[in-house]
């Protein structure tokens, strides 16, 4: 299999990323991103709306051509009318990534949604460019986005509020720094009051990678996934800000290189060594279908899986 992915005429793949991901040392999942958008080829727009940080499109910018992007452009949105300009719109046209930064997520919905720029992003991931979102950035990539909330390991009632996403990934609700900030709870309640939608927690310096119906693991930390098919809660009779019951939820938590079924809601068990006790693959052997050679750790610490990085590359 080829180290770098080419854009096919098929959807690209999507890229949640929890958010304080490296960009000082091996950059794993920065470099995934720019190898799935073409690597030397790769042809990156960059949209920092999020933000509050006035470089942060371009801290990105000099990261993704360090990194021997073909090019990578800056889209300065402040308000909706430069998100509709068809100037702004144009500028998406060829290109292979999309990169959402950080920052404040109902400030990137109320001024990108439901204009051209954000139906340009759409079309331009259905046309097979990799799209991917850090913090806020990933918050918004799913179906329903997780506006804002409370910390917390319990569920309780008016813990989150949720809102229309960009609607990459349907039937998801994306939550990052996961871990780091406690956010179980909320996930937990969101899905006992929408329970057709697949919870999917981020943790930091980690990424859910969506290519089809298949969820991957990618980065230092794990991916929290909350099934609702079979909760019980008393969600409807809760008041104020009372606790909720929540039983029956099927809970998943993927280390890096495991992948899941979206559509199943499974593990898909890795084949190579069904029998070993470390989770890890026996030597010199690779992940089943097609997904990323060695441990975890070895990608971890020297970045050369080779779905994610090329081969000719330094991590």
């Amino acid at each position: 299999m080829a180290a770098t992915r080419k854009i096919a005429d098929t959807a690209g793949p999507i890229m949640a990323i929890g958010g304080a991901e490296d960009k000082l040392r091996d950059k794993l999942i920065l470099s995934a991103f720019v190898n799935l958008a073409g690597g030397p080829e790769a042809r990156i727009a960059i949209l920092p709306t999020a933000s509050s940080i006035e470089d942060a499109g371009e801290r990105y910018k000099a990261i993704f051509l360090d990194m021997g992007a073909r090019s990578a452009d800056v889209l300065y949105l402040p308000d909706r009318a430069a998100a509709s300009s068809p100037e702004t719109v144009e500028l998406l046209d060829d290109v292979t990534g999309i990169f959402l930064t950080g920052g404040n997520q109902m400030r990137l919905a109320s001024i990108v949604a439901g204009t051209p720029v954000g139906r340009k992003v759409k079309a331009c991931n259905a046309a097979g460019a990799v799209v991917a979102g850090t913090s806020a950035g990933a918050s918004i990539l799913s179906s329903h986005m997780v506006a804002y909330g409370a910390s917390g390991p319990s569920p309780r009632m008016r813990m989150a509020q949720m809102t229309a996403g960009f609607g990459l990934v349907p039937g998801v609700v994306i939550d990052q720094h996961f871990r780091q900030r406690d956010r179980i709870g909320r996930l937990l309640a969101l899905v006992a009051g929408s329970p057709e939608l697949l919870g999917v927690g981020v943790d930091e310096d980690t990424a859910a990678v969506f290519i089809g119906d298949t969820l991957e693991v990618l980065g230092r930390h794990s991916v929290t996934i909350v099934d609702g098919t079979n909760i019980v809660s008393d969600i409807h009779r809760v008041r104020a800000y009372g606790a909720i019951t929540v039983s029956g939820a099927m809970l998943h938590v993927l280390a890096a290189g495991n992948r899941f079924d979206l559509v199943e809601r499974r593990l898909i068990p890795d084949e190579t060594d069904v029998s070993r006790q470390d989770g890890k693959p026996a030597r010199g052997e690779s992940r089943s279908r097609g997904g990323p050679e060695g441990t975890p750790e070895s990608r971890r610490r020297d970045g050369k899986a080779a779905r994610w990085q090329a081969k000719d590359r330094e991590s």
